[in-house]
């Protein structure tokens, strides 16, 4: 059963973010080891300091990866590469209202991190960034009208 959010809000896993210090060698491993492919970008992003791919096994799969690398030396990802070398890094949630997504985060004891802006890769939807409880980093994409 799904529980009801107020105001309607709706979510939906879109992807995984993964860590990577650039994206050629884990696209390679991906592709030959599991049979994923490139499906978007890459990307450089200039207002997140990252350069993005995103990669699906078939044009069926709900949740794609997306590999994250960083585009500059002042990058945020470069913390999680330094503290781990890479992995996995995020929850992606597509969100139909990303304001009431933020204000039901702030109610929920998440913290957020990046306020909306847009995202080259999302074709200028707004992302925000949010921390939660119990230590996740998770991103909301505002949906496509």
């Amino acid at each position: 059963m799904t529980p009801e959010f107020p105001g309607g809000l709706d979510f939906k896993l879109l992807h995984v973010g993964v860590a990577v210090p650039t994206l050629g060698p884990t696209t390679e491993l991906l592709s030959d080891l599991l049979g994923y492919r490139v499906v978007s970008g890459p990307f450089e992003d200039p207002v997140q300091k990252v350069k993005v791919i995103f990669l699906a096994k078939s044009d069926k799969d709900v949740t794609e990866i997306e590999l994250i690398a960083p585009l500059s030396e002042d990058s945020p990802i470069q913390s999680a590469l330094a503290k781990s070398g890479g992995g996995a890094y995020h929850l992606c949630f597509e969100t139909n209202e990303l304001e009431g997504a933020l204000v039901h985060a702030r109610k929920n004891g998440c913290i957020v991190v990046a306020a909306p802006a847009p995202a080259v890769a999302f074709q200028g939807r707004r992302i925000a960034w949010i921390y939660t409880r119990s230590r996740q980093l998770f991103e909301l994409v505002e949906a496509a009208k």
